[in-house]
């Protein structure tokens, strides 16, 4: 299994969402507001007044075999408009409860 982290502006909550829906991935944790900057070329989120905008993140654990259209999936998303942004991150997850 492995765990997704998946973070974006969040005018990109409900096509995430989407993704995960589409993609029947059931459980995620949701982080509504999430501050931080891309390494690349991300603009500042930090929602104040220079900065305005702010991220969301989501984490969920899936089975191996859905990692790889996932992530496809997510990169799609991000092609559409780089400015806004989405970034995944994956993780083992080496033991669960």
């Amino acid at each position: 299994m492995k765990s997704v982290f998946i973070v974006f502006n969040q005018s990109n909550t409900e096509r995430v969402e989407y993704i995960l829906d589409y993609l029947n991935i059931k459980g995620f944790t949701f982080f509504e507001q999430v501050q931080g900057r891309g390494s690349d070329t991300g603009e500042p989120r930090r929602g104040n007044h220079t900065w305005p905008e702010l991220n969301s993140a989501i984490i969920t654990v899936v089975e191996d075999d859905k990692v790889d259209e996932l992530l496809k999936t997510v990169h799609k998303l991000d092609l559409r408009n780089k400015e806004i942004g989405i970034r995944a991150f994956v993780w083992d997850i080496v033991k669960y409860y």
